[in-house]
């Protein structure tokens, strides 16, 4: 529960960033699929003020309770009176954390009345389990008044944190390379739910993330989109499972499934802002020689993904899921809109390129790479001269690699 740090808690990378923003007047908005931490996120931001201002001054909602909710959906004033109730000093600054702000009814009136008319006294950090939710009751009136944070699952570097291991991640140390391509199975095999890594038990990871999706994955989307036909969403998602890392065909998906174009549209938007899927576009810029148009789909969580997929954890490392555990490392480390795959007419295809500021990076992954695998790669470099190229993999088949060739293993993203 906020207000006690519990004895053992691991760093997060995005809480320095945070931390940073503690200092000015914007209200700080934090996005993300429920049980990736925003609590304990909460938590340690508030440890960190507590260093430096006085206790009382640092005040926690959680508006998944009732009496609370409804005294933040009386308004802004009778709030304010509940904090001078509680005994905050209203001569001193005063951080108040709203968890779960999406249940409000008008967040966006409560937020903007409190930033005009106590910036600077009160600092707000409000945390919301659904982007779609929030985004469809934030309004324009807060542009200006915000800044937004992206709460993810582990990366592999914060995996090794919270199993207390610590690595040269750029070593050829062949020890440490095997002990870390074990390690980023089990990453990719379980995922990256903080719990469900801090979890011993294969047993209990399995039952855990299974309540994740049955308690929180099913039941919020359910309310969000209105679901009546429960049985062809679970269908939907079973089938998203199997076809992450592949092109996303929407008429066809549509087909299979047994419901509407406009629905599925639907599910798959709402799917994506309550950080289930992610949908990357084609990069180009040739409009003949390149796949323009038909996007690929990507699951956020591989233990997500392989319990949707298979009813069960994963036994061995397959290409799809490699793929898959590679783009949730991108998509914490790049903006998501800058990821991309490339596909030419001739069905060539790049697993991923990253438009970041003026440079292009480029992953092609592989399980076991070859230096045939290159080609593909200086194909692509002949038509942008700018790109660097990457050849990402578990292991080099051949003997010796091409020199030109950059190979590196998924962990040194």
């Amino acid at each position: 529960m906020p207000g006690h740090i519990p004895p053992k808690i691991y760093p997060r990378k995005i809480a320095s960033q945070i931390e940073k923003a503690l200092k000015i007047p914007e209200i700080i908005v934090i996005h993300g699929a429920r049980q990736t931490g925003k609590t304990t996120l909460l938590d340690i931001l508030m440890e960190k003020l507590r260093q430096k201002h006085e206790s009382k001054n640092i005040v926690y909602f959680d508006l998944e309770d009732f009496e609370l909710l409804e005294l933040c959906d009386k308004g802004v004033p009778s709030t304010i009176e509940h904090l001078k109730a509680i005994g905050c000093d209203f001569q001193k600054k005063i951080f108040l954390f709203i968890d779960e702000i999406q249940y409000l009814q008008n967040p966006s009136s409560f937020l903007k009345y409190f930033f005009d008319h106590w910036k600077g006294k009160i600092k707000l950090v409000v945390s919301g389990s659904s982007s779609f939710a929030i985004k469809s009751k934030f309004k324009d009136s807060l542009v200006g008044r915000t800044m937004d944070f992206e709460l993810f699952g582990l990366d592999f570097e914060e995996f090794l944190s919270f199993k207390e291991l610590s690595f040269d991640l750029a070593t050829k140390d062949e020890l440490v390379v095997n002990k870390l391509k074990k390690l980023f199975q089990e990453f990719i095999f379980y995922g990256s739910y903080p719990r469900i890594i801090l979890e011993k038990s294969l047993e209990i990871k399995e039952a855990l993330l299974k309540q994740i999706i049955n308690t929180y994955l099913r039941k919020d989307i359910k309310d969000l989109a209105n679901i009546t036909d429960i049985n062809k969403f679970n269908k939907l998602l079973r089938v998203l499972a199997g076809q992450s890392g592949k092109l996303l065909n929407v008429l066809e998906l549509a087909n299979t499934v047994g419901i509407a174009r406009p629905t599925l549209d639907n599910y798959l938007a709402i799917l994506e802002s309550t950080y289930v899927i992610k949908i990357i576009n084609p990069f180009f810029r040739n409009l003949r020689a390149e796949l323009t148009k038909m996007p690929k789909v990507y699951f956020e969580d591989l233990g997500i993904k392989t319990i949707l997929e298979k009813g069960g954890f994963a036994r061995k490392l397959e290409g799809d899921n490699l793929e898959t555990a590679v783009f949730s490392l991108l998509r914490k480390k790049f903006n998501a809109e800058g990821i991309h795959f490339w596909r030419t007419a001739q069905k060539e295809e790049i697993d991923f390129v990253v438009e970041n500021r003026n440079h292009i990076l480029v992953y092609e992954v592989k399980i076991n790479c070859r230096n045939k695998d290159r080609l593909l790669l200086n194909k692509f470099k002949k038509l942008y001269p700018k790109a660097k190229t990457h050849l990402v993999g578990f292991g080099f088949v051949d003997k010796q690699k091409i020199k030109e060739l950059n190979f590196i293993y998924p962990w040194q993203l």
